[in-house]
């Protein structure tokens, strides 16, 4: 049983959440004791995933049989909409008896829902960490994190990250030697440098309650370079700093400085996607000289701005 992983499916899953892990899995075979993958679906029978390919085999949760390990995986309508009945009846009834439980990207939002990861650690996509921490106020989210491990839970970030979780089921199941030989062989980072917030270039702003705060998040947004110290934003609204500060902490959860300092940053990242040099991008962004730079893209993203521009701005082959 040690080495039987049931697989959530359901229709419109994110097909790289199923065959990234698996993959890691089949390849650890090679090294191990093979791994016996089991597919689940609420229903049995094929699911359709989200690139329109088709998941054959599937069993339901009353045929699956003892399973050591159940990883859910993720699709981009768990974030979006209340997680059907059947699905959370399925993933409840594999975990009751699971030793181990996995979430890959949105998968987390099932296992939140059965209330499964209250009161402990977890990540998942970036995009949608906002919303999971909403709705699941009692998840102690770790937004930055490739994956997080809880006790006998172990949640990932979006969609390729599921290939970095299964790796560390493999480490955990029969050493680093043969998760490093899996590593090597699919051609990815054992450990991939930095946090998932590299990835971002968006910044992901709360919604603000009053009319006033959103038309100043607005105009940050538009013009990040422009003069936009705690005294200017506050003379902008017609409050004192102090209650700006205030304000930002009711609405926003942060500091005016910490997400100033982020929208600088994000735009930073696109202008370094775009060609510009880091001396331009530290002065386009209004963060200013080049050490600035350096150092939020140290605080924030775990990287260099050089290495970050030199790891997401071309995908075209290296010369």
């Amino acid at each position: 049983m040690k080495h039987r992983v049931g697989f959530v499916i359901f229709d419109d899953v994110t097909m790289l959440d199923v065959s990234g892990p698996s993959e890691v899995l089949h390849q650890a075979g090679r090294h191990a004791p093979p791994y016996q993958p089991v597919l689940v679906s609420p229903r049995g029978g094929p699911v359709t995933t989200s690139t329109g390919l088709t998941l054959a085999g599937a069993v339901t949760a009353a045929d699956a049989g003892p399973l050591h390990t159940v990883v859910v995986a993720g699709g981009d309508r768990l974030a979006q909409q209340p997680v059907e009945q059947e699905l959370l009846d399925t993933v409840c009834t594999l975990t009751e008896r699971a030793e181990r439980v996995a979430s890959v990207c949105t998968g987390a939002f099932v296992l939140a829902e059965l209330g499964l990861l209250d009161g402990r650690r977890a990540t998942t996509h970036w995009r949608h960490a906002g919303e999971l921490a909403r709705r699941y106020p009692r998840v102690r989210l770790e937004p930055d994190a490739i994956h997080v491990r809880d006790g006998r839970y172990v949640t990932s970030a979006g969609i390729s990250a599921g290939i970095d979780l299964a790796l560390a089921l493999v480490e955990d199941d029969h050493g680093a030697d043969v998760a490093r030989a899996v590593a090597r062989e699919l051609v990815v980072f054992m450990r991939r440098p930095a946090g998932q917030s590299q990835f971002s270039t968006a910044v992901t702003t709360p919604p603000a309650r009053g009319d006033l705060l959103r038309s100043l998040v607005a105009a940050v947004l538009a013009d990040p370079a422009a003069d936009h110290s705690l005294t200017a934003m506050a003379a902008r609204m017609a409050v004192s700093p102090r209650h700006l500060t205030r304000i930002f902490h009711a609405e926003l959860g942060t500091t005016p400085a910490r997400w100033l300092e982020r929208v600088r940053l994000d735009r930073a990242q696109q202008l370094l996607l775009d060609g510009d040099s880091v001396t331009s991008a530290a002065y386009g962004s209004g963060l200013g000289s080049d050490e600035t730079l350096r150092r939020a893209f140290a605080r924030h993203l775990g990287t260099t701005p050089t290495e970050y521009r030199s790891r997401f701005g071309t995908t075209g082959p290296a010369s």
